[in-house]
């Protein structure tokens, strides 16, 4: 790292300590633009939906673009297939000549979230190495986002193209705070369709030292009700994992704490959950009266066979079983609710959607099925459809990228 940049470096954590959690994300654009010597700078966020970037500005006066809240402003930008999509869809800085200038478009990613891009505007055509400055702002920017969007709404707000039904929002806090993950031996990805009504479906995971934990669960129902079901679901399922439980024992707490507590008469819960051994790739898996998951292996899906099991609440003193497969460098497991299933969405050929998608790093995977169902079931789903894609690559998978990077694809893993 050259001196200027050390300097840019310090700049923006300087600017980003001294501002206000609100005000962080302009302060350190700012630094980044007076060391690049840039005529314009945005940070460009991706919407909820998945389908667009959104421009955040402060404009104390009445007037421009997009939606408003008081002096924020809010400007969607749908993707069309341009240079801006491109670069965070591939994530690959794009340089896009204009009038007078050059923009530099490049991800703002950390782990594999996409949380946006850096724009920035040029007087001049950047070299190499200007590129390259940039997406390593670019990548520091995504660490200041992180830091501060805990703070705020203001980013959650500048998200959300649709307004959230009380039902969702609650559905969203139980939710992981990043969609996507990468790591040296696997990278995953969920996505839930849709993002701003009905409630139910959850995904979640955490990482331990040598262990990742993962579950899907879909709770009985529609609205608020089943929302407050997979409220005592999730909550149990984190509390005992936390504890060190075992599936089983996740599975079997999770159970009793819905039967003796929910509101509504007979609520349960089906879901898988799974730990994945990660010096091994040993997954155990526990099927709760859910839709089985899937492994996409050397070009064929095959569903898991697994034992099986009523789902959670249903019989609080039901005992519970695990399966097990032992994962394969290029395999990638799916696990979906039954939304994916149901109604006019089972007119998606879902093992022939998946072999379509199987060259798609996880994070665009999650979004190109739920694009599928879209197109197969309507504009409007009855019920969630969610999705957990994990890909294992062993002791043979490239090392996480910084921009996190279409792993799978640079790996040449077959699936």
């Amino acid at each position: 790292m050259e001196d200027s940049e050390r300097t840019m470096l310090a700049g923006m954590l300087q600017s980003a300590e001294d501002a206000a959690p609100v005000e962080a994300v302009e302060a350190v654009t700012g630094a980044i633009a007076a060391g690049l010597n840039a005529t314009g700078i945005s940070l460009l966020i991706a919407d909820l939906g998945g389908r667009a970037l959104v421009r955040l500005t402060h404009q104390p006066a009445p007037g421009g673009p997009g939606r408003r809240q008081g002096e924020e402003a809010a400007e969607v930008l749908p993707f069309d297939g341009g240079p801006h999509e491109q670069a965070l869809r591939q994530q690959a800085t794009q340089v896009v000549p204009g009038d007078g200038r050059w923009t530099v478009l490049s991800p703002v990613t950390d782990r594999g979230e996409a949380i946006g891009l850096l724009e920035i505007d040029l007087p001049a055509e950047p070299d190499a190495d200007v590129i390259a400055e940039v997406a390593r702002a670019a990548h520091a920017l995504a660490f200041v986002v992180i830091a501060n969007r805990r703070h705020t709404d203001l980013f959650e707000w500048g998200q959300r193209s649709t307004p959230f039904t009380l039902s969702a929002e609650i559905q969203r806090r139980l939710l992981p705070a990043s969609f996507t993950c990468e790591a040296g031996a696997f990278a995953l990805s969920g996505w839930l369709e849709p993002a701003a009504s009905v409630g139910g479906d959850t995904f979640d995971y955490s990482l331990a030292r040598d262990l990742l934990h993962v579950s899907v669960t879909d709770a009985m129902g529609h609205g608020v009700a089943s929302a407050l079901t997979a409220t005592l679901g999730v909550g149990s399922l984190r509390n005992t994992r936390r504890r060190g439980g075992s599936l089983v024992a996740q599975a079997e707490e999770a159970n009793r704490a819905i039967a003796e507590h929910a509101n509504v008469r007979g609520a349960y819960v089906t879901a898988v959950l799974g730990r994945v051994d990660l010096p091994t790739g040993r997954c155990e898996l526990l099927n709760a009266g859910h839709v089985p998951p899937m492994l996409v292996r050397a070009g064929r899906v095959v569903p898991v066979e697994l034992p099986g099991n009523f789902p959670l609440g249903m019989f609080p003193d039901e005992r519970y079983r695990t399966g097990e497969i032992s994962l394969l460098p290029g395999d990638r497991l799916v696990v979906v609710t039954d939304g994916m299933r149901e109604r006019n969405a089972a007119d998606l050929d879902l093992p022939a959607a998946l072999l379509d998608i199987a060259h798609l790093h996880p994070r665009e995977a999650v979004r190109a099925l739920s694009d599928a169902v879209l197109a197969a079931a309507g504009p409007v789903l009855a019920d969630d459809a969610t999705m957990l894609v994990i890909d294992w690559y062993d002791g043979h998978g490239p090392r996480r990228t910084a921009g996190g990077a279409d792993t799978a694809r640079a790996s040449g893993h077959p699936r």
